[in-house]
């Protein structure tokens, strides 16, 4: 596990903290993506991906149910205006090196529509609904283009 940790953890708090946004929030989800990794392991199938991309759907998994949960969205209403959604936008933290894990050169291959697209929806921890509403485009839109896009991501992981 110690090998494990060294290796993935800070692409996966990477991850995790560009949906959670604060780091606290993002150490916990973290901590609970590792214990449930740990606890799971046994379930990999590396017939049907690579680990790296299991891992980081677990974690991307559990910062989107934290985002979602009725206590982060009612502190997220108390915020101040330092902490408002504009704010939170950010670049990645200097911890989240996609360039090591490939996933920076495989999304560039995207169109820039299903790129956008794919960032709001895997790194934004945005609902398909939300996505639609931000990029100001049809629901049936935001779902082609996520449907498309992770076609063409399939067929460039292979």
């Amino acid at each position: 596990m110690t090998e494990f940790y060294d290796r993935y953890s800070a692409a996966l708090y990477g991850v995790i903290q560009r949906i959670v946004k604060a780091e606290d929030e993002a150490e916990d989800v973290l901590q609970e993506a590792l214990v449930k990794i740990w606890h799971a392991i046994e379930s990999y199938d590396p017939s049907k991906g690579r680990l790296f991309t299991w891992v980081v759907n677990i974690s991307r998994n559990l910062a989107i149910d934290k985002i979602r949960s009725r206590q982060h969205r009612v502190s997220s209403r108390t915020q101040g205006l330092d902490d408002s959604l504009a704010a939170q936008r950010q670049a990645a933290p200097a911890t989240f090196r996609p360039e090591h894990v490939g996933l920076q050169e495989i999304t560039k291959q995207l169109v820039p529509e299903q790129r956008q697209v794919i960032d709001l929806l895997y790194f934004g921890g945005f609902t398909q609904s939300e996505a639609a509403e931000e990029l100001n485009l049809p629901l049936g839109t935001v779902k082609t283009r996520a449907r498309t896009a992770l076609k063409v991501l399939a067929k460039l992981i292979r």
